[in-house]
């Protein structure tokens, strides 16, 4: 069954969470749909690639809201037999001092000229395991953290060894964040120098010959948001014969395992995932050489049929060179517009089916839609409730919001049921809508059907960010802060519009700009001047959609990271 994919040198894209379709629970959120995005883009451009994921048997969590508004998250569980094939090996791990097996599934990813990625789905639910075994590939990112360290040992140890049982011939190791660090070790297991050339106090490993294997992206700009390990714990876990513990320590930091310091020491690229990203994870990790490649999104993926449709009409060939998106002028307004209607129209009858909220077509419609944690403010539109009445009375609108936060995110989780408590204390003066249960299809209808697209980040946190991104390849501005790709995508006026400046600055000030930016330039061009609101539209086509997608990067990848 894999002949077809073994013959040939691949690069290897380990990912924690893929997002392979939407009713495939595989992933969390961003990390896991630009994981999908790269994959299929790599599929598209016949980019010889092998992903390699947990098979996440429970997924991430369904999300249900209550009453109150408070969050309830119930398994997700989903049957790989049903999506992918049976891979014709099995492999194990030392985990606790235990044998423990691990199997993978097979799924196809196909590009749009029939070349195809594999991407193997580990799975250690396997009758010869013990039941606190079979449940390690279970729930992404659940339980603990001793649960994670035993998930990151079946992604990287085990990834590593099921391609060798499988056969896969591997040029290049890509980490898609550290969760995977661990494969750099068992790497660095099959490069040893022999015990005789050995100079007494000299390292056993071969570390270059691994580093020429390995690339590393990092996606977090926090210390606080990178995995990291007590050693006890890591003693107790993983003692298996891939962890040589001063090695480790060595390599991932004295007092803690730190993963992102893992696989920074092992890797010959490490980039960032935006230009602003790149220069603060240079700041936070001196002595490494920090590469910048933004991220993209898959273009067939995130643009919605109608503008699809227009698209191949005017454009033909858009769908593997999308930066012929830049011709956008040529299109006459009134399909921009026919185009964006259809797409709005579908947002509006997902709601009515949704919550029996009928929104009016009319008025223009403001989407937010992430992960709901601290740093992404979604609670920042609702910063002045009068001053949002006041704006909303004079040019009415609407808004709708989405999103899950993480179980153990209690913060996040009260963002939640504060933004329901202003839903109702707004009720009379501004429609807002929350639609519950977040993923790739309902993602997919929100940045085609909304008019803005907003991002409030709190700075410089934000990575990239890739919701506006999808925005544009449907002719949907944002309004969002400057932060991650929207520094380098904003032209303001043009693409849409900025909050705050580029600098560090106060929460006073961003929600003062923000609703000035509501205010007095989004509504009144929205309402008075439909040809300078298609022009934007235009411009997010053409300048944003045309330059952020995975094809770019993908192809940025292979010639700076790959060869």
């Amino acid at each position: 069954m894999l002949q077809e994919f073994t013959g040939a040198q691949r690069i290897a894209y380990f990912s924690m969470e893929i997002a392979l379709a939407h009713d495939i629970p595989t992933y969390a959120g961003g990390l896991g749909v630009l994981a999908g995005d790269t994959l299929r883009s790599a599929a598209d451009l016949a980019l010889p690639m092998v992903g390699v994921t947990l098979a996440s048997r429970a997924g991430y969590f369904l999300q249900k809201i209550d009453s109150l508004g408070r969050q309830i998250e119930l398994p997700q569980m989903w049957d790989p037999a049903v999506h992918a094939s049976p891979a014709a090996a099995k492999v194990a791990v030392q985990i606790e001092r235990r044998r423990v097996w691990v199997g993978a599934w097979v799924y196809r990813i196909e590009g749009l000229a029939g070349d195809c990625i594999p991407v193997l789905l580990l799975d250690t639910d396997l009758p010869e395991n013990n039941v606190e075994d079979r449940e390690i590939t279970h729930f992404l990112y659940g339980k603990d953290s001793a649960y994670r360290l035993k998930q990151e040992i079946v992604l990287g140890v085990g990834g590593i060894r099921m391609l060798r049982a499988l056969g896969f011939q591997i040029r290049k190791h890509h980490l898609n964040e550290g969760h995977s660090a661990l494969l750099a070790m068992e790497l660095l297991n099959r490069h040893k120098y022999p015990q005789r050339d050995l100079r007494p106090g000299e390292s056993p490993y071969d570390a270059p010959a691994v580093r020429s294997l390995c690339i590393f992206t990092t996606h977090t700009p926090v210390e606080a948001g990178q995995d990291q390990f007590d050693y006890a714990m890591v003693e107790r876990v993983a003692d298996g014969d891939f962890m040589d513990m001063s090695e480790v320590r060595k390599l991932a930091g004295e007092d803690r395992l730190n993963m992102t310091r893992l696989a920074l020491n092992l890797s010959d690229y490490v980039n960032g995932v935006a230009k602003s990203h790149a220069e603060v994870s240079q700041r936070m990790f001196p002595g490494y050489e920090m590469h910048a490649i933004t991220n993209g999104v898959h273009p067939h993926t995130w643009t919605s049929e109608f503008f699809a449709t227009l698209y191949d009409n005017r454009m033909p060939g858009w769908r593997h060179e999308p930066e012929q998106l830049v011709r956008i002028e040529q299109v006459p307004d009134q399909a921009i517009w026919d185009a964006h209607a259809n797409a709005k129209q579908r947002l509006l009858d997902r709601v009515k089916e949704m919550t029996g909220r009928a929104l009016d077509p009319s008025q223009p419609i403001f989407g937010f839609a992430r992960r709901m944690t601290a740093y992404k403010r979604p609670d920042l539109i609702f910063s002045d409730l009068e001053r949002l009445r006041a704006i909303a009375k004079q040019r009415p609108f609407q808004l709708i919001m989405a999103g899950k936060a993480h179980p153990n995110d209690e913060g996040g989780k009260h963002l939640i049921e504060q933004l329901h408590l202003h839903i109702r204390e707004l009720a009379d003066d501004l429609p807002v809508v929350f639609l519950p249960g977040y993923d790739m299809l309902m993602a997919l209808d929100l940045v085609s059907g909304v008019d803005v697209w907003l991002n409030t980040p709190l700075r410089p946190l934000e990575a990239s960010g890739t919701s506006g991104m999808k925005a544009a390849f449907n002719g949907v501005p944002s309004l969002s802060v400057l932060d991650g790709w929207w520094l380098e995508g904003c032209v303001e006026g043009v693409t849409g519009w900025a909050v705050g400046t580029a600098e560090i600055c106060c929460e006073a000030d961003d929600q003062q700009d923000f609703y000035s930016k509501l205010e007095n330039k989004v509504l009144p061009l929205y309402y008075g001047d439909r040809a300078g609101w298609i022009a934007v539209m235009k411009g997010a086509i053409g300048k944003n959609a045309a330059v952020f997608n995975t094809h770019r990067m993908i192809r940025r990848y292979a010639t700076e990271a790959y060869m």
